[in-house]
């Protein structure tokens, strides 16, 4: 199925011979015994991300975000945001980590850990490209990919194994459980009906974040459930046990907020 969905990406950005929708890229991961990733690269000189932005975007060096799916692996949901994001002026790199290592899905849980360390292997490799400023590299997650940023940016997880830092990180209903050091100032965005992730437990985690941890801001939106900004989840569906549903209302004003938040951390660093 994942060769299939990615197949189907090429035969939407290259059938026609005309605009591309973005580029499919391949890196290493950040340890050997794990097998190299496979993502989906939009840019805002490029492709639909450029229609969508205009003249706009003609800078020698962009910003970027690396996007992080949730448990059902990438889907077209998450190739609209990466475009998306590529349209507000950045590169934006969605990575698959379960094709790869041949899964269909992670929704048992316990493969967030792995995500995260799958979020510097991109980092890295956003880092080597000549049309990134490297230095203004956020993360945004979604569910799994939102539990994968928390863990990614704590110091006392997988941050402190690596010396490359993010500048900021979005993440979309993530299930929040550490008492966080976090290396850069996150935004979370979650749904106060959300029976998968409660939102009560991000609550919990910003009021006991220590006191050398990057600031955390956050939104719950009333009567929103999980994957509120999914558009495809129209009418709701039970999943695993939970309830999933779009709210227009919820994903109109994340989006905004989010644009507003990566726009804020990562302008060019004052001369």
């Amino acid at each position: 199925m994942r060769l299939v969905f990615w197949i189907s990406v090429l035969a939407i950005g290259f059938g026609t011979g005309a605009v591309s929708a973005g580029s499919l890229v391949e890196f290493p991961n950040v340890s050997e015994r794990e097998p190299r990733l496979v993502g989906y690269l939009a840019r805002p000189d490029a492709g639909l991300s450029a229609l969508a932005g205009g003249d706009k975007h003609e800078a020698t060096v962009y910003p970027a975000v690396v996007v992080l799916h949730g448990c059902g692996g990438i889907s077209s949901h998450t190739i609209d945001i990466t475009d998306r994001l590529g349209s507000w002026g950045y590169v934006a790199l969605a990575v698959d980590s379960l094709g790869p290592r041949g899964m269909a899905n992670a929704c048992r849980g316990g493969f967030g850990p792995r995500q995260a360390f799958d979020a510097y292997a991109a980092l890295r490799y956003l880092a080597q490209q000549e049309f990134v400023d490297p230095k203004r590299i956020a993360v945004l997650g979604q569910s799994m990919g939102g539990i994968a940023v928390l863990y990614a940016l704590d110091l006392d997880l997988a941050a402190q194994y690596f010396a490359e830092r993010f500048r900021a990180a979005v993440t979309y209903y993530p299930g929040c459980t550490t008492l966080p050091r976090f290396t850069a100032s996150m935004l979370i965005l979650i749904g106060e009906a959300d029976d998968w992730t409660p939102a009560e437990r991000c609550r919990d985690m910003v009021r006991h974040a220590r006191p050398d941890s990057a600031p955390i801001a956050m939104t719950v939106y009333p009567g929103a459930h999980h994957a509120f900004d999914v558009v495809q989840l129209q009418p709701g569906r039970q999943v695993f046990g939970h309830w999933i549903e779009y709210n227009g209302a919820a994903a109109e004003d994340a989006e905004a907020r989010a644009r507003i938040f990566l726009a804020a951390h990562l302008e060019p660093a004052a001369t």
